[in-house]
């Protein structure tokens, strides 16, 4: 059966989705021996796709593998890096990092910590990174200054950010310090590096950033305890489970939408 060639690559752990259009506009992918193109289709089943010069084989396609991380500060959200700059994947044991697809779902830029999925599942993660998703995830934020109650309420409602209105959020302050106070903030996009822009707008800059929870996923466990920074574990199957439920709600209600309109 045919389909998109990068959904093939995705679905086949070869890359995430994004990853695989890069490979196809670097001409790094044929079909039968001809240069592929975006938006082509192909057969796995008939048609001989090869990437770097490689065949890929229906029979290869990996097991599919979910886990969450605890990603420390310093460690790039990618797979590789040109400067030799240590990755998501170097925390992983070699036999789960290597020839798997294993990705990153979204990012955490390098001066952030906490909770993160990896997979070779593309079509999760499409699914999770599409900008239409709203998987809420969860952050604990140091900033400088304590925040007024019109300035929570700001960001409560959405600050424009290069011309485009942000989506409502639930800021509240939980702690509060001299200088600084910790804000809980539960968001249902991601934009680059959205919290850090908005705190620097409103006068109130990052000291640091820690994602504590994707949806009902967290980095602590009721009896397996708090996952450490730099470790891993499995998913759950509740916790895939919600994963997968969260798309296919969200891709439900943007096909009533479309109809709708």
């Amino acid at each position: 059966m045919q389909a998109r060639l990068q959904k093939i690559l995705s679905q086949w752990g070869i890359a995430s989705r994004r990853e695989a259009e890069e490979m196809i506009k670097q001409s790094r992918v044929r079909i039968n021996g001809e240069l592929a193109h975006l938006g082509q289709k192909a057969d796995p089943q008939r048609d001989s796709i090869t990437v770097d010069g490689r065949l890929v084989s229906v029979v290869q396609r990996p097991a599919s593998i979910y886990l969450l991380l605890h990603k420390p500060v310093g460690v790039l959200t990618t797979c590789e890096d040109p400067q030799g700059r240590p990755t998501v994947l170097d925390l992983l044991p070699k036999q789960i990092s290597s020839g798997k697809g294993i990705h990153p779902v979204g990012r955490l830029d390098v001066d952030s910590t906490g909770a993160l999925i990896l997979t070779n599942d593309g079509d999760l993660t499409f699914g999770l990174t599409h900008p239409s998703r709203s998987v809420p995830k969860t952050y604990r934020v140091l900033v400088r200054g304590h925040l007024s109650q019109e300035v929570l309420q700001m960001w409560r409602q959405g600050v424009i950010l290069e011309g485009r209105k942000t989506r409502s959020a639930q800021v509240r302050v939980i702690e509060k310090f001299a200088h600084s106070c910790c804000l809980e903030i539960i968001l249902k996009e991601g934009r680059n590096r959205q919290i850090r822009r908005i705190a620097q707008q409103l006068g109130y800059p990052v000291i640091e950033l820690h994602r504590t929870a994707i949806g009902s996923i967290q980095l602590e466990t009721p009896g397996k305890g708090y996952l450490a920074e730099g470790e891993y574990r499995h998913l759950e199957e509740f916790e895939i489970r919600f994963l997968k439920k969260a798309v296919a709600a969200t891709e439900k209600l943007q096909q009533q939408r479309s109809f709708e309109w």
